[in-house]
C-alpha cells in the first residue's frame, strides 16, 4: 500500500528482518530430518551460508575450512590478500591503529597495486588444499581480471558492487562491463549483486546470473545507507528478488538462487531471510568472531578504503569461538550466533518444514516487538538477546 509523503511523493512501506517472526503451522518435524542442502551454480552445499568477500573475514585458510565444513567462503580479489605476498603484518597494522587514524591507514595500505600473479596463488592455494574456490571482484575488477581467474581454475566468480545493473551509464571515455556478455564469456558460475529490486533481479537472471546477491547496505560495518541515503530494508528486498526468481523460472524453467546478502547476525535472522524466500545468505560479521578469521578481532567494508567517499568503517566484533562453534557448534553463547546451521535446523524442524523449499513458505507476521516483548531482565543484564 503507497503512502502519501506529500503532495508530489508516494511511499511503499518495506520491512527489516527485526520486524517480522515466523509463525509455525500444523506439522512439525525432528531437525535432523531437515534439509538444508542448496545449489550455487553448478555447486551443491549442505549449508546456505556463505562468508562476505570482506578481508577481516576471508583468507585462504578461512575459505579451505568453510568448504570442509559444507558452507562456502568468498575471497576478495581487490583487497590485502592480493596486494600483500605476505597479509600478516598489514593486517596487525589494521587492528592495532586508532579509530581517529583507521580511514587514512586503509586508504594508503589499498592503494598498494593488486597483482595478477598473487590473484593465480591465492585460488591455487584455496584449490591445492581441497577447498572450494569462490572469489569476488568489482565489475570494473572484473573486467581487468576475468582471463586471470578464469586461468587459475577458480570454480565461482562473485562480482560484487553496492549496487549493480545492466543498465549502468558511463562517460564516453569509459567503456562499462557488459554482464551478458561476461557471464557468456566465463567459463565459470558468474553470481551478480548487489540489488534490492524486482526488476533488476529480473535483469540480471536473464543476463546470465549463475545467482542473485540481495542487500545495499544492511552489513554490520557498512555505512553506505548513512553516506548515500539509499537502500531498502531486507525483508522487503528479499521478498522482491525472490519473486522476480520465481517469475524467471516459470518463464525459462531455470532456477537461479537468491542471496541475501548483509545484516545477519543470528540464526534467527537467517531463517527469517530463508522465509522470506532467500535460497542461502552472505554474512560476514558472525564469522569475523572466529578464532581463525584474519581480521584480529575486528571487522571492515569492502567500500571502507575508498580514496575518494569512505563507505564503511572498522567494527571491534571479538573473538567468541572458533569457526567450528560458529556455524556448526557446540554453541557455548546463548544469542543465537553459534551453531548457525543448528539454529536453522531447529527452526526449519519447528516450522515443519523439509527443505529450503518447504522453508520458504512458512507464514510471516509482521512483529516489531518480537525481540523485546518480555525480555526485561535479558536487557537489563546485558543477556541472551538483551547484548
Amino acid at each position: 500500500m503507497d503512502i502519501q509523503l506529500g503532495r508530489g511523493k508516494k511511499a511503499r512501506r518495506a520491512y527489516g528482518i527485526d520486524e517480522i517472526a515466523l509463525v509455525p503451522g500444523k506439522r512439525t518435524l525432528d531437525p535432523s530430518l531437515a534439509d538444508t542442502r542448496w545449489n550455487i551454480g553448478n555447486i551443491e552445499r549442505e549449508i546456505p551460508i556463505i562468508a562476505s568477500a570482506m578481508d577481516g573475514v576471508v583468507d585462504v585458510g578461512m575459505a579451505v575450512r568453510l568448504s570442509q565444513l559444507g558452507a562456502l567462503g568468498v575471497l576478495n580479489l581487490e583487497g590485502i590478500q592480493t596486494r600483500y605476498a605476505d597479509p600478516n603484518p598489514i593486517l596487525d597494522r589494521i587492528a592495532s591503529v586508532g579509530k581517529d587514524e583507521f580511514v587514512t591507514l586503509m586508504q594508503e595500505l589499498y592503494a598498494e597495486p593488486i597483482k595478477p600473479e598473487l590473484i593465480e596463488k591465492r585460488i591455487q592455494e584455496i584449490k591445492q588444499q581441497g577447498g572450494i574456490a569462490a572469489v569476488s571482484a568489482t565489475p570494473a575488477g572484473a573486467s581487468k581480471y576475468g582471463e586471470v581467474v578464469a586461468k587459475a581454475g577458480a570454480d565461482l566468480f562473485f562480482v560484487q558492487a553496492t549496487v549493480v545493473s545492466t543498465a549502468h551509464l558511463s562517460p564516453e571515455s569509459v567503456t562499462p562491463l557488459d554482464l551478458a556478455e561476461f557471464c557468456r564469456s566465463m567459463p565459470i558460475p558468474v553470481i551478480l549483486g548487489n540489488c534490492v529490486t524486482y526488476e533488476v533481479t529480473l535483469d540480471l537472471m536473464k543476463a546470465g546470473a549463475a545467482g542473485v546477491l540481495v542487500g545495499i547496505g544492511p552489513g554490520a560495518a557498512c555505512t553506505s545507507r548513512g553516506v548515500l541515503g539509499v537502500g531498502i530494508p531486507q525483508a522487503t528486498a528479499i521478498a522482491d528478488c525472490a519473486a522476480a526468481r520465481d517469475e524467471y523460472y516459470q518463464e525459462t524453467g531455470k532456477y537461479i538462487p537468491v542471496i541475501a546478502d548483509g545484516g545477519l547476525i543470528t540464526g534467527g535472522d537467517i531463517c527469517k531471510c530463508i522465509a522470506c524466500g532467500a535460497d542461502g545468505v552472505m554474512i560476514g560479521s558472525p564469522f569475523a568472531r572466529a578464532a581463525q578469521a584474519p581480521g584480529r578481532g575486528y571487522h571492515w567494508g569492502m567500500a571502507t578504503p575508498s580514496p575518494v567517499l569512505p563507505r564503511g568503517t572498522r567494527i571491534r566484533v571479538g573473538t567468541t569461538g572458533t569457526l567450528e562453534q560458529i556455524l556448526t557448534g557446540p554453541a557455548v553463547l546463548d544469542d543465537g550466533t553459534h551453531n548457525l546451521l543448528g539454529a536453522l535446523k531447529t527452526s526449519m524442524g519447528t516450522l515443519g518444514a523439509k527443505n529450503i523449499k518447504e522453508m520458504q513458505q512458512v507464514e510471516v507476521v509482521i512483529a516489531p516487538s518480537l525481540l523485546t516483548e518480555g525480555k526485561v531482565y535479558q536487557k537489563a543484564q546485558q543477556l541472551g538477546m538483551g547484548k
